[in-house]
């Protein structure tokens, strides 16, 4: 058949796009060519009220999210501005993301140069900030090798599949390798599917299950219960968070961490360290991990790692990394010279340990003004935390406080069974504007007697 007669034949028996059933009354453009068709302006939304942008987003996002009822349009520093100009002071940093706050310069200035220069060619092929900033994580932590993804959950479901592998690769002749994993009570390791089989939260789980089988939900710091398990040959990885963040700020005892490498190390399980929140300097130490004196076999990284774009990270030993061959594991976006670019920046200042030291030290003056201000009041269990991961235990509900709080300029989060109010501000915060959250907070507290 010559070229012509196949394009004759392929043009009648395949559809033109034009004749495609599409709504015509949803608000959409009729692109006819005898009509006027507007341009589509980029900053019209930027014009647009709170209110309206909330109306919009009701319309046309799919609605899993009980979003706070602010609409955040620029930020600098650790201030954050609505549309209307209103200030907020934010001790939430987008998740424990945004470390170095918004707009930092540097950061900035890696973004805008990269993006002139390379943005994106896929895994295919090598590029220079991805190695560059692999480079620096190995040099810095108890890895050998990095694998880069494009969030925490993706990370750690790197970490499951390696961890699978692993088993596989050390026994070939057990026809029946460890497959099993043990995670730990108010843990959190991701909502994607094999992640979520970790997360302790049952509300996240039921409404997707049956969700990855195989996992044992242990009390955290249970030493006992956790080597009696391991024991049994068929676990094939431990995760645990040094530091849990969604859970509650929760910290783990050293004899716990140092009972689970232990017990690891006798079976042949792995050992793994979610610091997707707790690392990269959130607790004072560039890893979590490294308070106690106790290593993974892998650790997964993401949050703050770079400044605000989307990246994740699984560090593991190369005896974890002999496993694992070309086609095991793979990402498309991950590691792109964009992200990796504005990691290092990212990397490059917290990684210095004078600004480690400052995070410990405004952390400290952090919980010494929150238990001065806040401990006499009735409502306050307790005051925990390291570094500028702080929570604020409550004997009600935490959300009136931290409403009350936004309504007064301050962003704050909960954590645990909603009766934490959680402090993860950018690690660039002053000591002044610390003091300013913890007015704020004091100022506050009477929003818990009206609401409860």
């Amino acid at each position: 058949m010559g070229s012509l007669q196949l394009f004759h034949s392929f043009s009648h028996s395949v559809s033109p796009a034009t004749n495609l059933h599409r709504p015509l009354n949803k608000g959409r453009v009729n692109a006819s060519l005898n009509m006027d068709v507007e341009a589509p302006n980029p900053l019209k939304l930027k014009s647009n009220g709170s209110n309206e942008v909330i109306e919009e987003e009701a319309k046309f996002i799919v609605g899993s999210y009980a979003r706070s009822p602010v609409v955040l349009s620029s930020g600098k520093g650790c201030k954050l501005y609505d549309p209307e100009g209103r200030e907020f002071l934010d001790c939430a940093a987008g998740i424990a993301v945004n470390a170095l706050g918004h707009g930092d310069p540097d950061w900035v200035r890696a973004v805008t140069e990269q993006a002139n220069i390379l943005t994106h060619v896929s895994n295919a092929y090598y590029t220079i900030p991805q190695v560059e900033l692999a480079k620096r994580l190995v040099s810095n932590s108890f890895a050998d090798r990095v694998f880069f993804t494009n969030s925490g959950t993706e990370a750690n479901e790197a970490a499951i599949k390696f961890s699978r592998k692993f088993q596989r690769f050390i026994h070939p002749d057990n026809k029946q390798p460890a497959t099993e994993f043990i995670t730990f009570t108010n843990s959190f390791h991701g909502r994607t599917m094999g992640a979520l089989a970790l997360t302790s939260k049952e509300h996240y789980r039921s409404p997707f299950e049956p969700v990855m089988p195989g996992v044992t939900f242990l009390e955290y710091g249970n030493i006992h219960a956790a080597i009696d398990l391991i024991r049994n040959g068929m676990i094939a990885a431990v995760f645990v968070e040094p530091v849990q963040g969604e859970g509650g700020i929760y910290s783990a005892t050293k004899e716990f961490l140092q009972a689970l490498r232990s017990a690891c190390d006798d079976a042949g399980s792995l050992l793994v360290f979610d610091e997707v929140q707790c690392g990269l300097g959130r607790t004072g130490y560039l890893w979590a991990h490294e308070a106690y004196g106790v290593f993974p076999d892998m650790m997964t990284l993401a949050k703050p790692l770079a400044g605000g774009l989307p990246i994740g990270a699984t560090l593991v030993t190369e005896r974890v990394a002999s496993a694992i061959a070309h086609g095991d594991h793979g990402s498309t976006f991950a590691g792109s010279p964009l992200v990796c670019s504005a990691a290092i920046s990212v990397f490059n200042k917290i990684a210095n340990p004078s600004f480690l030291s400052s995070v410990s030290k405004k952390g400290d003056y952090m919980k010494e003004l929150l238990n001065q201000k806040l401990g006499g009041n009735p409502h306050v269990k307790e005051i925990r935390g390291w570094g500028l991961m702080i929570g604020i235990e409550l004997d009600v509900s935490a959300s009136p406080l931290v409403d009350a709080c936004r309504n007064s300029g301050l962003i704050v989060l909960t954590a645990g069974k909603g009766n934490v109010v959680r402090l993860v501000p950018p690690l660039i915060i002053s000591e002044e504007e610390l003091k300013h959250a913890a007015e704020i907070l004091h100022e506050c507290l009477p929003a818990l007697d009206n609401s409860n």
